[in-house]
C-alpha cells in the first residue's frame, strides 16, 4: 500500500470539503410523489377471515388427534398380539383371529373410516359451496 503523503491529504480533503449541491433529474420528484399518493390511495389488505376459519382448523386438529390416537392403539395392539403369539405353544389358534375374522373386522374399520372421510369431504364441499354462493 502506499502512504499518502501531505500534499495527497491536501487534495483529498479539498475534494471532500466542497459542497456542490447534487439535484436530481428533472422528473425524479415528480414519479416519488406519485408513487406516494399511489400507495396512500391502494386500500389496506384485507384480514384473514380467522372467525370462518378457527371451525374448520378445530375439526382438523380433533381429528388428526383422534386419527394419531387410532393408530397409536392399533400398534400397540398388534405389538401385543405378536408378544403372545410368540409365548403361546399354539400359535394357528392365535393367529386364527389375526388373519382370519381379524381381517374383516379390518375391512369392517377401513370401510367406516371411508365412509366418514367421504361424508366429511360432501359436507365441506357443499359448506364452502353455500358460503361462496352468498358472497356472489
Amino acid at each position: 500500500m502506499r502512504r499518502l503523503t501531505g500534499h495527497d491529504e491536501g487534495e483529498i480533503n479539498r475534494i471532500l470539503s466542497r459542497e456542490d449541491e447534487i439535484l436530481p433529474s428533472s422528473g425524479f420528484a415528480v414519479s416519488v410523489m406519485d408513487a406516494v399518493r399511489r400507495e396512500a390511495a391502494a386500500p389496506p389488505p384485507i384480514p384473514f377471515p380467522w372467525k370462518r376459519a378457527l371451525p374448520g382448523l378445530v375439526v382438523g386438529g380433533f381429528v388428526l388427534a383422534l386419527v394419531f390416537v387410532t393408530a397409536v392403539v392399533a400398534i400397540a395392539q398388534l405389538i401385543r398380539a405378536s408378544t403372545s403369539a410368540h409365548f403361546s405353544m399354539s400359535s394357528p389358534s392365535v393367529l386364527t383371529p389375526v388373519f382370519g375374522l381379524g381381517l374383516q373386522r379390518n375391512l369392517e374399520i377401513a370401510a367406516s373410516w371411508t365412509v366418514l372421510a367421504l361424508l366429511l369431504a360432501f359436507v365441506s364441499v357443499k359448506l364452502s359451496m353455500r358460503l361462496a354462493s352468498h358472497r356472489a
